[in-house]
């Protein structure tokens, strides 16, 4: 999906001066969802989850768009197994599980996971060469987005 940002900014201002509270788009496997909360606009672009709504994150207003993602990535996806927020190492100040250009293997914890205080150990299904992590550490995270490429 393209959508140019003046067409996002144009949407998010409607949203944001009218009683609406929600819009989302959908073009084939994508859509943007722009939600009205408390007076804040977010827009967010969302990646197909299977069979379940995908909520806006409860973050600062942001607009993503593909645009964004100059490069395509590359390798398999590791994605969130559930909600929560991400950490890409241990503890703080810890080095981190990988970085962009380890090699992993099956079965390897790659990050963490905290979900209503649980810390999740998140395991690579597969083996390969860490070409791209999507988020940052400390970030929330839905249930299905992708959190790294292995390939």
């Amino acid at each position: 999906m393209n959508f140019d940002l003046e067409y996002i900014e144009k949407l998010v201002k409607m949203v944001s001066d009218s009683e609406l509270t929600e819009l989302t788009l959908e073009e084939k496997e994508s859509a943007i969802v722009i939600r009205k909360e408390k007076e804040v606009v977010q827009a967010q672009t969302v990646l197909p989850a299977p069979a379940a709504a995908v909520p806006a994150a409860p973050a600062a207003p942001a607009v993503e768009t593909e645009a964004k993602k100059e490069e395509a990535p590359k390798g398999k996806p590791i994605t969130s197994p559930m909600v929560g927020t991400f950490y890409s190492a241990s503890s703080p100040g810890a080095k981190p599980f990988v970085e962009v250009g380890s090699t992993v293997s099956t079965g390897q914890v790659v990050c963490i996971i905290e979900a209503m205080k649980l810390m999740n150990e998140i395991e690579s299904e597969v083996s390969g060469k860490v070409t791209q992590i999507c988020v940052k550490d400390g970030e929330a995270v839905e249930y299905g987005q992708v959190l790294m490429y292995v390939e």
